[in-house]
């Protein structure tokens, strides 16, 4: 028996399988929290219990996932370690990622007591200019397919947390992962979503080879609970382990052993087979792409809100919208205004129209000039005239950015490109506006819209005892993905969140080795120089509103951090969807359907078109800190396979 062997014999003990079972069943009965009790009515049960520990704590989209960072622990692995383990293990199971994607984290270091910041977003490839894409007849990047990929970054942003912040070998990390492609029971989502997408899979000749088994019958794809194998992505895998163990037996640290993997994905064989079955497909990666790419470790971006501190990436993501959000927030009593009013809700759409126009305008590529004006943005003073701007008698369906340049000393460089921008309403009958209020979706139109608008990414989060905690939003190679040659590696569809005119966003006009500006956003956040909150959205455009939404209620409504992944939530639909063809809908408000008939009328009167989910937290998955008994609380989200362990 191998070590690794070994270590999941020990982990998978009775007392453990006792403890995953119990999260199963509270997934499914209502079970009670001890929040403080509320004033204004609402319930104070949430229907999935809230996680707790006192050593370690990590939750992400899948239980398997979530397995394998308790793994890890178990080992004597610290958070980052696990964070990695985690990653390795949801990005074999397709859960809206595969290894070719993605990754973007916080992390606070608690020997430093500071928050850092990693940016391992791919780059537009070769010949990936907007010309290119005009010429091919995309307004935007496609959707799906070969030119949809940026170059993967996931790889390099896991080996790069792990080699600076972890603890383990490469080896340990991403053992769970290799035996899950070596064969593990995939689950249903993952593999009806395989089934219902197999027309355009069948396209790519590698990933119909992997991902359609059973080609030729009436189901295509694995059935569920079916051992679903992938030799190729597991011998990747074990060459990046080869290459570590190499670099170690000849005496490199375990630091530079780890960068010897990393320099074979992106500068070895791998690489090389990537650029060889890229091509194959209609792609356009080279192995200089590949070579020049690195992960970037960065300041964050930061605000502050009634004291808490809260750290988001720079603007090559959305995260900076959230802060502009809390900031423009400082100006009204939040609290004072009735938890779910229509005041309360018109409130917060406001709030997110201004920020959102700010971000479908001034954010990009941060190490591609012209550099973008974060400093303005996040000024307290430009969120005191931006509040200044809404209209508390109406939806204003025309809000624009507005003009940051000035709060921080300059002139803005793109102020004929500002005068000239309008909100450009989706034009078909499913998004007139002032039409009736519906559950969604409607139609295929529709359908697409909200996958579109919603789809995309998973949550790790992760903490322990030690003080580390990290909070990730890994993305990008999703079912139905392109597979990069003999490499098992399913690339992203990323590129589509580029524009291709300067008028749709001056920042974010698409170019070989820029990054695109993306909507993944993991957040922290300190409370007297300590972390307090560690949280992540899944779900595309929307990520940041939920975000903000679920912080408000921890702050201001002193729920449970369970209560709060589960509370009603809003989504406004006015910002430029990030995806497809890049759709608004001003006015278009999404709105729990418990919502009560007098709040709908009153939405209604203030020019809402309101649109209904039973569930419209998020999903979200979070961690706070109880500095009081010196422990985690773990939430959650109850829609979705969102999962977590603690102990």
């Amino acid at each position: 028996m191998t070590m690794t062997q070994r270590r999941v014999a020990a982990f998978l003990t009775p007392f453990f399988v006792a403890v995953l079972m119990t999260s199963t069943l509270g997934a499914q009965e209502e079970t009670p929290t001890r929040p403080s009790q509320p004033s204004d009515g609402r319930p104070t049960r949430a229907q999935k219990p809230p996680l707790h520990g006192s050593h370690w704590i990590r939750i992400t989209g899948k239980p398997l996932g979530a397995a394998a960072g308790a793994m890890i622990f178990q080992s004597g692995g610290n958070a980052v370690d696990a964070a990695a383990a985690m990653l390795a293990a949801v990005c074999t199971m397709w859960d809206t990622l595969s290894c070719g994607g993605e990754t973007q984290a916080l992390i606070y270091n608690p020997k430093t007591r500071r928050v850092i910041a990693i940016n391992a977003l791919g780059i537009a490839p070769t010949g990936a200019t907007a010309e290119f894409y005009k010429s091919k007849g995309h307004r935007f990047p496609p959707a799906y397919g070969p030119l949809a990929a940026v170059t993967p970054g996931t790889p390099g942003g896991l080996m790069t947390m792990l080699a600076e912040y972890g603890t383990m070998s490469l080896k340990d990390v991403l053992a769970p992962a290799i035996q899950m492609a070596d064969g593990y029971p995939i689950e249903a989502q993952a593999a009806n979503s395989i089934e219902t997408n197999k027309a355009r899979i069948k396209e790519w000749k590698y990933s119909r080879a992997i991902m359609l088994p059973h080609l030729g019958e009436a189901r295509e794809a694995p059935e569920a609970g079916e051992i679903f194998r992938q030799t190729d992505l597991a011998a990747t895998l074990r060459k990046l382990v080869e290459a570590e163990q190499q670099a170690l037996a000849a005496g490199k640290s375990r630091k530079e052993a780890i960068y010897a993997a990393y320099v074979r994905f992106y500068k070895g064989d791998i690489a090389r087979e990537l650029v060889r079955g890229v091509p194959e497909e209609g792609g356009l990666f080279t192995m200089a792409d590949l070579a020049s790419w690195k992960v970037h470790i960065e300041e964050p971006s930061k605000t502050t809100y009634k004291g808490i501190e809260v750290y988001k990436l720079q603007p090559w993501t959305q995260g900076p919208a959230l802060l502009q959000a809390l900031n423009i927030l400082e100006n009204v009593d939040v609290k004072a205004m009735g938890y779910n009013s229509p005041r309360y809700m018109h409130a917060l759409y406001q709030v997110m129209n201004l920020a959102f126009a700010d971000r479908d305008f001034y954010y990009g590529d941060i190490y591609t000039p012209p550099a973008e004006p974060i400093r303005g943005l996040l000024s307290k003073e430009y969120a005191k005239s931006r509040y200044a701007q809404i209209n508390w008698d109406k939806n204003d369906p025309t809000v624009k950015p507005g003009d940051p340049y000035p709060f921080q000393g300059e002139k803005n460089p793109f102020a004929q490109l500002l005068a000239q921008w309008k909100v450009e309403a989706a034009s078909d009958s499913a998004r007139r506006s002032g039409q009736q209020d519906r559950a969604i979706p409607q139609d295929e139109s529709d359908s697409a819209f909200y996958e579109s608008f919603y789809g995309g990414t998973t949550s790790i989060q992760a903490a322990d005892t030690s003080g580390w905690v990290v909070s990730v939003t890994p993305s990008g190679g999703w079912v139905p993905a392109v597979i990069a040659g003999r490499t098992g590696v399913g690339l992203s569809q990323r590129a589509q969140s580029f524009v291709t005119d300067a008028s749709e966003g001056p920042f974010n006009v698409i170019a070989p080795g820029k990054q695109p500006r993306v909507t993944l956003t993991p957040s922290l956040a300190l409370k007297d120089g300590e972390p307090f909150l560690s949280f992540a959205v899944q779900g595309g455009d929307s990520q940041d509103e939920n975000g903000m939404i679920f912080f408000l209620h921890i702050e201001n409504l002193k729920v449970t951090v369970q209560q709060s992944v589960e509370e009603p939530n809003i989504n406004s639909y006015q910002m430029r969807s990030s995806f497809g063809e890049h759709e608004a809908r001003p006015g278009h408000m999404l709105v729990a359907s418990s919502t009560p008939e007098n709040v709908r009328a009153e939405l209604r009167r203030l020019g809402y078109t309101l649109e209904f989910q039973a569930r419209t937290s998020g999903p979200i998955n979070a961690i706070f800190f109880d500095r009081k008994h010196g422990t985690f609380w773990g939430g959650s989200s109850n829609h979705g396979e969102d999962y977590g362990i603690a102990w």
